[in-house]
C-alpha cells in the first residue's frame, strides 16, 4: 500500500509539477530527427519521466516484463524501422505485423496499451507509440541497476501501415547462420558488433521450444543432433521439451541466468549452450568469436549493448511531420 501510494504521488508531481513548455503540437523547434529530452520542447516536458515511472511499476509487478518489452522493441525496428507498426492491430482482411508468423509469441503489448493511455492524460497527442516502446524497453531492463543503461533519443512519430508481408526477410531468425545474420543486420546499417552486442539480449527471457527443437531431434532431417551443442545441455533441453515441441511450453534462453541482465549468455556460448542456431552462429566467424569474448567483461558489455541500442532504434524513424501521433498505439487516428 505504502509502494503504491508513493507511485501516485511520484506520477501526480510529474504530471503537474513539471513547468510546462509552450509549443503547438508535438514537433520541436527546428522539426528533423531523433535528439535527447527531444520532449522538453514540446507541451509534454515530463514525458520521458511518466514513462519511466509507469514503466517501473509494472516490471516491479511483473519482472518477465523487461525481455518482452526489448523483444517488441527489436522486431519493430528491424521491420520498417522504430515506428511502432508491429503494435497495430490487424484490420478486417490486412494482417498487421502482429500476424506474422516470428511475432505470434510476442508479449507485453498491454502494458504499452496502458503506458500510453496514461500518457494521453497528461498529454494528449503529444508522445509517439514509437518513443513510448524505445523508453518503456530501455527503463525495463535498466531498472535493477537504479540506472540508465543507454540513452534514447526521442522524437520518432508513427507509422500508418503495418503489413504481414514486410517481416518476411527482415527479420533475423533463431534459425540464421552468420552469413545471414551479417546481411540483415548490415540492411540497417549495424554492423558485426552490433549484431554480438544486441545478441546479448538473450541473456534475459524465455524461449518456445519450437526455436530450437530441430537442433535437438532432426538437425539435418535424419534424426540428429546439432554436434555445436553441448551434449549434456541438449540432454537437459530434451528433457524440459520433447519431440514433438509443445508451443505452449518456454525455456530459457540463458541457462541459470534468465532473469539476470547480465553477461552470463556470453560466457554460455563458449560452453556451447547458446540456444538458438543464431547463438552457435556467433562463433563461426572469427571477428564475431572475438568480439563474444571481449563481451563477457560487463563494462564491455554494458557499453557496447548501450550504444548498439542507440544504433537499432535510429533505424528508419520517421520524423518531423511524418507518419502521426497515434492515439491508440493499436490503431491509426482516423482521418480527419
Amino acid at each position: 500500500m505504502k509502494s503504491e501510494f508513493s507511485l501516485l504521488l511520484l506520477l501526480s508531481i510529474i504530471v503537474f509539477g513539471a513547468i510546462t513548455v509552450t509549443n503547438a503540437g508535438g514537433g520541436a523547434p527546428g522539426g528533423g530527427g531523433l535528439r535527447p529530452n527531444f520532449y522538453r520542447f514540446t507541451r509534454c516536458p515530463q514525458a520521458e519521466m511518466l514513462v519511466k515511472a509507469l514503466t517501473i511499476s509494472k516490471v516491479r509487478s511483473d519482472p518477465t516484463l523487461a525481455p518482452k518489452l526489448l523483444r517488441v522493441h527489436y522486431h519493430d525496428c528491424f521491420v520498417k524501422g522504430c515506428d511502432a507498426s508491429i503494435l497495430l492491430d490487424t484490420v478486417g482482411t490486412n494482417q498487421s505485423e502482429k500476424d506474422a508468423r516470428p511475432n505470434q509469441t510476442l508479449g507485453g503489448f498491454e502494458a504499452i496499451d496502458d503506458i500510453k493511455a496514461q500518457v494521453e492524460k497528461a498529454c494528449p497527442g503529444i508522445v509517439s507509440c514509437a518513443d513510448i516502446l524505445a523508453l518503456a524497453a530501455r527503463d525495463a531492463v535498466s531498472f535493477p541497476f537504479g540506472r540508465n543503461l543507454w540513452e534514447v533519443p526521442t522524437g520518432r512519430r508513427d507509422s500508418r501501415v503495418s503489413l504481414i508481408s514486410d517481416v518476411n526477410g527482415n527479420l533475423p531468425s533463431p534459425f540464421s547462420d552468420f552469413p545471414t545474420l551479417q546481411q540483415l543486420f548490415a540492411k540497417k546499417n549495424l554492423n558485426v558488433n552490433d549484431l554480438v552486442a544486441l545478441s546479448g539480449a538473450h541473456t534475459i527471457g524465455v524461449a518456445h521450444c519450437g526455436a530450437f527443437s530441430r537442433r535437438l531431434f532432426n538437425f539435418t532431417g535424419k534424426g540428429d543432433m546439432d554436434p555445436s551443442l553441448d551434449a549434456t545441455y541438449a540432454e537437459t533441453l530434451k528433457q524440459q521439451c520433447p519431440n514433438p515441441a509443445n508451443p505452449a511450453t518456454t525455456v530459457g534462453m540463458d541457462p541459470q541466468s534468465s532473469r539476470s541482465f547480465d553477461t552470463h549468455y556470453f560466457t554460455i556460448l563458449n560452453q556451447k549452450k547458446g540456444l538458438f542456431q543464431s547463438d552457435a552462429a556467433l562463433l563461426t566467424n572469427a571477428d564475431s568469436a572475438a568480439i563474444v569474448n571481449r563481451l563477457q567483461f560487463p563494462r564491455n558489455f554494458f557499453f557496447e549493448f548501450g550504444r548498439s541500442m542507440v544504433n537499432m532504434g535510429n533505424i528508419e524513424v520517421l520524423t518531423g511531420t511524418a507518419g502521426e501521433i497515434r492515439k491508440n498505439c493499436r490503431v491509426i487516428n482516423p482521418i480527419a
